[in-house]
């Protein structure tokens, strides 16, 4: 059997996240609610009557969606195979979906993968400048 690829298996668990994000960031368009309503009112105004907190989790899914499954422009850019770039960004993702109430369990994935990636980090796991492919090693006793 093979090593666990930690970056990738963390890419799968935020690409789940990032679609649960964004059709999570719609149906609050239509139903808005802040999760912790239940303590305070004084959050409402980010979901009603202007959906701000419904924006920005559609764009935070977007922004998630095209950096994981790397658009054309992203595929191989340094952003792309930065783990530090992405330890950075998903606290500020799984902060705003933890807000609304439909976007709680993506903020829980988001943690996951949050916790997998810093995994990858710390035993030196590289992301490959082609998407979901494994880093190249020399063959020892070759020329």
């Amino acid at each position: 059997m093979g090593r666990l690829i930690k970056n990738h298996w963390a890419r799968l668990i935020i690409l789940t996240s990032a679609a649960y994000q964004v059709s999570a960031a719609v149906c609050g368009f239509f139903w808005p609610k802040i999760f912790w309503d239940f303590l305070t009112k004084t959050l409402d105004p980010a979901v009603r009557p202007i959906p701000v907190l419904q924006i920005i989790n559609l764009l935070f899914g977007l922004i998630l969606l095209a950096w994981e499954w790397p658009l054309g422009f992203l595929a191989g850019s340094s952003i792309h195979r930065s783990l530090e770039a992405r330890l950075a960004f998903l606290p500020l993702t799984a902060l705003a979906a933890v807000l609304m109430y439909q976007s709680t369990n993506a903020a829980i994935y988001q943690l996951i993968g949050l916790g997998v990636y810093f995994w990858a980090y710390s035993e030196g796991e590289i992301v490959c400048a082609k998407p979901w492919t494994l880093p190249q090693r020399g063959r020892p006793g070759k020329v």
